[in-house]
């Protein structure tokens, strides 16, 4: 197979790296997430490595590497994910859904949460993916367009179908079959990760907004809007708001997006661009409206009655964490069995009801409404027909228009 060498990250891939270390989306755990200070963040450290290792060019590949599967002889899994990312008794400090798994498979899972960036994961693996190496892990969990890069170069298995009956029958069906992963014959997604638009009611005082246009364009609104410090969901929410497919996007379309959200910095009709310490602003009234993550979204309605949400009909923008074996992993088979186990409804059940992050099986709600009925009946963790009808991913980029796109976006935010 052929072998690509990294390109090194240019001051632009750099900055667009810190500010998602500093106040992006892995900046604060997912569960945590409203006890921490407004603002906090988490240590992530590892940038100084991160400089010099940078991230390959994709390139065309024949697939990953398969290895000697252990999985007979040695009944364990080695599982990296998100910090915050399972189901977890509190008062034990034990995962009831991996416990589980055990006790029916004699199967014993190693689970870390060793992820808090999609680039800083990447740089403790590379060296061992580039040489061919075990990187001591059977499944890692990464942000899409990290996956799809990491299969362009033939740096994870691909997965037998045999070993997967319930996640090929209940994936939902708008998550399967991405342009980066067609037919999804390498990653399932571990959860879907919704780009809404949330807003203050008391903030707003009868002011309608239904459209990012809403936000853009009435000046009463004027210093009271927020939008993300993440690339693909500010331009890919304004993209669908003018009426073009982020999967399809010609570089004309995203020069068209970055002038018109230029044109609402230059007239101060957005107050910023954040991480998730919107969810302070939004919460304090401070913005009025603001780009943000569903699965914040259903934490802050639970803590805030003025908090709400809505789904433009121009559509929104999701993205997923997926779940992909490494090459020369040594237990793909019990992985495999572990990624199907997280597809049966009443386990997705379990799990989704500690996330709140949107779920990717079928079937999943009269399961949920057990556990919990009010996150069975919400449509940021269980879409229904019409919102999953109005989803939408963020094609994959070259490693060229990245360092482009990324370029015109931070000087659009000042980074």
């Amino acid at each position: 197979m052929e072998q690509y060498e990294p390109e090194p990250l240019t001051p632009v891939q750099l900055a667009a790296m810190r500010r998602s270390l500093r106040n992006g989306r892995a900046s604060l755990s997912r569960r945590s997430l409203l006890r921490a200070s407004a603002g906090g963040a988490l240590a992530a450290g590892g940038l100084g490595a991160l400089s010099a290792c940078g991230i390959p060019a994709a390139g065309k590949t024949q697939g990953g590497v398969t290895a000697e599967d252990h999985s007979a002889k040695e009944k364990r899994i080695n599982f990296s994910n998100w910090t915050e990312y399972m189901d977890i008794d509190e008062s034990e400090k034990r995962h009831p859904t991996l416990d589980a798994f055990t006790k029916r498979t004699g199967i014993k899972v190693s689970y870390t949460e060793d992820i808090n960036d999609n680039n800083e994961f990447f740089g403790k693996v590379k060296p061992q993916l580039a040489a061919g190496q075990d990187t001591g892990r059977d499944i890692i969990v990464l942000t899409d367009w990290l996956a799809g890069r990491l299969i362009r170069l033939g740096w994870v298995q691909k997965l037998d179908p045999a070993n997967l009956p319930h996640a090929y029958a209940n994936l939902s069906s708008q998550f399967r079959s991405p342009d980066w992963d067609p037919g999804r014959a390498y990653s399932y997604p571990w959860q879907g990760i919704s780009t809404v638009i949330a807003y203050n009611k008391k903030a707003l005082d009868g002011i309608e907004v239904t459209s990012v246009s809403d936000m853009l364009d009435n000046p009463k609104l004027k210093g009271r809007i927020g939008f993300l410090t993440e690339m693909r969901d500010s331009v890919g929410m304004t993209l669908l708001d003018m009426g073009k497919d982020p999967a399809k996007f010609t570089d004309d379309d995203y020069d068209a997006a970055i002038a018109r959200l230029q044109k609402a910095v230059d007239k101060g009709q957005i107050r910023r661009f954040t991480g998730n310490d919107y969810t302070s602003d939004i919460t304090k009234g401070d913005f009025a409206a603001c780009i943000a993550w569903a699965g914040d979204v259903v934490q802050l309605k639970a803590d805030s009655p003025d908090v709400d949400f809505i789904i433009p009909d121009s559509g929104y923008i999701t993205s997923t964490d997926n779940m992909l074996i490494p090459n020369k992993a040594r237990h793909k088979t019990n992985a495999e069995r572990l990624m199907d186990y997280y597809y049966e409804p009443a386990v997705a059940a379990e799990l989704a009801a500690y996330i709140n992050y949107v779920c990717p099986v079928d079937g999943v709600k009269p399961h949920l409404a057990k556990i919990d009925e009010d996150a069975a009946n919400n449509p940021l963790i269980i879409p229904d027909k019409d919102m999953a009808a109005k989803s939408h991913s963020f094609r994959l980029l070259s490693g060229k228009e990245e360092t482009a796109y990324e370029e015109k976006f931070a000087k659009l935010t000042g980074a």
